[in-house]
């Protein structure tokens, strides 16, 4: 099996946003997907930047290729505009977060498509309770032979992505105890969850092959790993984060990937070696990012050096400025360090529903604070 890369500029960036849509009254969920995108969608036409996704609740909205974060970031606003105006009349509001905190998932319907049915078909109720939504982010490699060093080493910083951006405390109205819920439910999924760590493209191409000749995907993109190739776009597509309740957060964790992945494209080109770590340990840092967010104690290297992820973030994102400076994004990286000040998105959730005495009332409010968060575009004050 043949596996082409595409060929893709070096470093351009796309982002794909999933919003759940919700009932202004209520803050429940709204089975309003196909119409959305049937409207934005004359003559049959699939509008370029809004896609369906798994759940009719659900559209995708997507940047172009752009060459800063910024400029990717402007063309979402554009295209939810172009959403807000079909849906604001409907009194549909659109949220994201990696889950909604109330909706329960057996109510939710699929969209009508064979690859979806499929989806409920094989993996049954673990399939049906995917009521979760991301951050996708697609950065451009201009060498196939880069593509799998920079998807192993962008596990070392797995932790410090799912930790900024955990945003699924609480699923199925309660609170679930992990900051983020939607990475350990998206793993159960066949073929979804931490990539393998493949050293050549003929080990990839060895997979691929054996999964379609028994029957365990149709397509590539039915490989679901949180960082993974994207051959047809020549990108490393980094899916790790719960979905960011506002543009300016969105943002600040697309700088850190576009940021990340343009770092170890350097340090190949300078011959140097790429930070790793045994699956293991990967595996254990997902899990403990996943469960504390911003409290995890995260592991460092191979030799099991171990620090508060908070700390190596903050390391981090200095080790990357003059990387911003490249890539214009200085002011959006800059912005992990308002989250690393100011909290995550699942801890003004909690905030949130204590203040408003718990139970389906304090999650109503929680709805309501990230109704406000994606409409005035940057965090806000859990009260």
């Amino acid at each position: 099996m043949v596996v082409e890369f595409a060929a893709s500029e070096r470093s351009t960036v796309g982002l794909e946003w999933e919003l759940a849509l919700v009932d202004a009254d209520s803050g429940d969920m709204r089975q309003a997907g196909p119409a959305v995108v049937a409207a934005l969608s004359p003559d049959e036409t699939p509008h370029p930047n809004v896609h369906p996704e798994f759940l009719r609740n659900t559209v995708e909205v997507v940047s172009g290729v752009a060459g800063t974060v910024g400029d990717a970031g402007r063309d979402l606003v554009r295209t939810i505009d172009e959403v807000r105006a079909l849906t604001d009349p409907m009194r549909v509001e659109l949220v994201c977060a990696g889950t909604h905190p109330f909706s329960h998932w057996s109510t939710q319907k699929v969209t009508d498509k064979e690859r979806y049915h499929t989806v409920i078909d094989r993996a049954q109720m673990w399939g049906r309770q995917m009521l979760i939504y991301g951050l996708h982010v697609h950065v451009g490699v201009e060498d196939r032979a880069k593509v799998l060093p920079i998807v192993r080493s962008l596990l070392v910083y797995y932790p410090h992505l799912l930790a900024l951006s955990a945003s699924s405390p609480f699923f199925d109205g309660r609170d679930t105890g992990y900051a983020s819920m939607r990475a350990l439910l998206f793993q159960q999924l066949p073929t979804a969850g931490l990539p393998y760590q493949f050293e050549t493209w003929e080990e990839l191409e060895r997979y691929v092959d054996d999964m379609l000749h028994t029957g365990v995907i149709d397509v590539f993109n039915d490989v679901r790993w949180d960082v993974r190739p994207a051959p047809r776009f020549g990108t490393v597509e980094v899916r790790v984060c719960d979905g960011l309740s506002n543009i300016t957060e969105l943002l600040s964790l697309a700088a850190l990937t576009h940021c990340l992945v343009e770092h170890l494209s350097t340090l190949i080109d300078q011959g140097r070696p790429l930070p790793t770590m045994p699956q293991w340990f990967v595996q254990e840092n997902k899990w403990r990012a996943a469960r504390y967010g911003m409290d995890a104690i995260i592991i460092l290297d191979d030799a099991g050096n171990e620090e508060l992820v908070a700390d190596a973030t903050r390391r981090l994102v200095a080790e990357l400025e003059p990387v911003a400076e490249r890539l214009g994004c200085v002011t959006e990286l800059a912005g992990v360090l308002d989250i690393l000040d100011h909290g995550a998105s699942y801890q003004r959730q909690r905030t949130v529903a204590a203040a408003h005495g718990g139970g389906h009332d304090g999650l109503e409010a929680v709805v309501g604070h990230l109704v406000a968060e994606m409409r005035s575009g940057h965090p806000l004050p859990p009260t």
